[in-house]
This record gives C-alpha cells, sequence and structure tokens, in this order.
C-alpha cells in the first residue's frame, strides 16, 4: 500500500510538474523560491547621486563649451560689420578730410584742393571696383572700371552735393538759393551728412552788417556769414531744437573730425554754427 502510494504521487507529481512551473513564473522569483539579493538603500541613493552628478557635469561641460562659440560669432559678427561700414565710409571720409587738410593747413586753392582730394578718392573707388571685377570675373580691367565706374561716381557726388540742396533741408526758399554761395568744401560737407541724416535743417548762410541790426544783434565785423575775399560765405548755421542731444552731439563731433570749426551758441535761437577759417 505504502509502495503504491508514494508511486502514485510521483506520477501525479511529474504530471503538474510543468503547470507548477509556469505558475512559479507567473507568480515571479520569490514564488519560484529563487531570492534575488537587493542593493541596500544607501547604495542605490549613491548611484542615483552619482548618475545626477554626472548629467550635472555634462550639462555644464556643454555650456561652458558653447560660450567661447558664441563669443567668436559675436566677434565675427562685430568684425563684419565694422568692416563693411569701413569701406563704405572710406571714400567719404578721403573725399572731405583731404580736401579740408590741404585747403586749410597747407594753403592750397580751394578748388585745387578739391581737386586732388577728387583724385585720391577716384583710386579708392577704382580699387575697390577693381576688386569686385577681380573676384567676379578674375581681371581686375583698371582702365576700365576707373574710366566707366569710378570717375563718374565721383564726378557725380561732387556735382550733386555743389549744386543740389533739397528743400526740405533749408529753412526758407533763401537759404536753398544762397546755397552756392557758401564755399565748395562745406557745401560738400552738409551734403554727405544729409545722406545719413535727412532732417539736417539749415537756418542761416550769408549774413551783412544790416541782418545782425535786424535781428537785435552787436555787429560782429569779423563773421564768416560774410562774403570772403575768395567771393565765399564760410559759414552756415543748423538747427539743433527738437532733435536730441546725442544726435546734435553727432553732428558736432563729425564736422570737428573733418577739420571744421563748431559752436553751439544761442543768438536768436539755439543752433550749430559751422565754419571753415581761411587759410
Amino acid at each position: 500500500m505504502v509502495a503504491v502510494f508514494i508511486r502514485t504521487t510521483i506520477r501525479v507529481d511529474r504530471r503538474f510538474l510543468p503547470v507548477m512551473c509556469g505558475c512559479a513564473s507567473f507568480l515571479g522569483p520569490s514564488a519560484a523560491g529563487v531570492h534575488r539579493q537587493q542593493k541596500p538603500s544607501y547604495l542605490r541613493l549613491r548611484s542615483y547621486s552619482s548618475t545626477a552628478m554626472e548629467t550635472a557635469t555634462l550639462s555644464s561641460t556643454r555650456t561652458v563649451a558653447a560660450r567661447p562659440r558664441a563669443r567668436r560669432l559675436v566677434g565675427a559678427l562685430f568684425f563684419f560689420i565694422a568692416k563693411a561700414v569701413a569701406i563704405v565710409v572710406l571714400p567719404f571720409l578721403v573725399l572731405l578730410r583731404s580736401s579740408v587738410y590741404l585747403y586749410q593747413d597747407r594753403g592750397i586753392p580751394t578748388w585745387l584742393a578739391l581737386a586732388a582730394a577728387a583724385a585720391l578718392t577716384l583710386g579708392v573707388v577704382t580699387a575697390y571696383g577693381a576688386w569686385i571685377s577681380k573676384r567676379l570675373t578674375g581681371k581686375a580691367r583698371v582702365a576700365l572700371i576707373t574710366k566707366w565706374v569710378a570717375l563718374p561716381l565721383v564726378l557725380f557726388y561732387c556735382g550733386y552735393s555743389l549744386l543740389y540742396l533739397a528743400r526740405v533741408n533749408a529753412k526758407t526758399e533763401g537759404v536753398r538759393e544762397y546755397y552756392t554761395s557758401v564755399h565748395p568744401l562745406l557745401r560738400i560737407a552738409v551734403s554727405t551728412l544729409i545722406l545719413v541724416d535727412d532732417e539736417i535743417l539749415i537756418t542761416d548762410l550769408g549774413r551783412t552788417p544790416a541782418d545782425y541790426v535786424a535781428m537785435g544783434l552787436r555787429v560782429y565785423e569779423a563773421s564768416l556769414h560774410y562774403r570772403q575775399d575768395d567771393g565765399y560765405v564760410h559759414a552756415m548755421d543748423l538747427r539743433t531744437i527738437g532733435r536730441g542731444s546725442v544726435r546734435n552731439w553727432f553732428t558736432q563731433l563729425y564736422f570737428r573730425l573733418l577739420g571744421f570749426r563748431t559752436l553751439r551758441h544761442v543768438g536768436t535761437a539755439d543752433h550749430l554754427h559751422v565754419s571753415l577759417p581761411p587759410p
């Protein structure tokens, strides 16, 4: 009887062994009698903290690496803008500053000083055109650029500056009509400034002693608003009211850098006096 019971029990165990194994696997390792040793809590916290530190270190490294790159980009952009501005400004600077220097410091007559400055400007514009032609076609073509590009540009700009003043830049029609009586270098200088600041307003150009009396001012015999020995008026007044201190400061700085004299004073009204004393 005992032997029969043992054999029957073994046969039953063998028959249900797959089912029991499946249930054990479904219930998990603990049900199967498998015990996995878990890490203590302080080891798990150390693992989590190490991972967080590694993530923070990687993030800070990326941030530090991005800063020099951003600085290089900002520096490159600033250099590009400065170079572009210098390229545009250089021809005007050569024309204006060299002409004032030759006239006032070297005593060269007005038109000869202007012609010499225009020749220097022609060389700058030709160099620009030749460089562009070289980049685009592989040939500089200096003679062609000089004849058909640089020379017409310089002549046109000088003629335009010497002869034309828009109505919006003159306080009265009388000021506009008197424009061609102003010294040529003053005309080119103010015309160039109008390209940047189209709200420039010329309030006064030529005067006579009677004009000072009419304005209730003391007659100033040495005024550069009078016609000088060369036949030109060597001074002009520019409006400052309503333009802001920064714009007025830059206007005054512009004329000073070119070699003109400036004086901010009040006569009949606040204005900027710009003059070019004879040599």
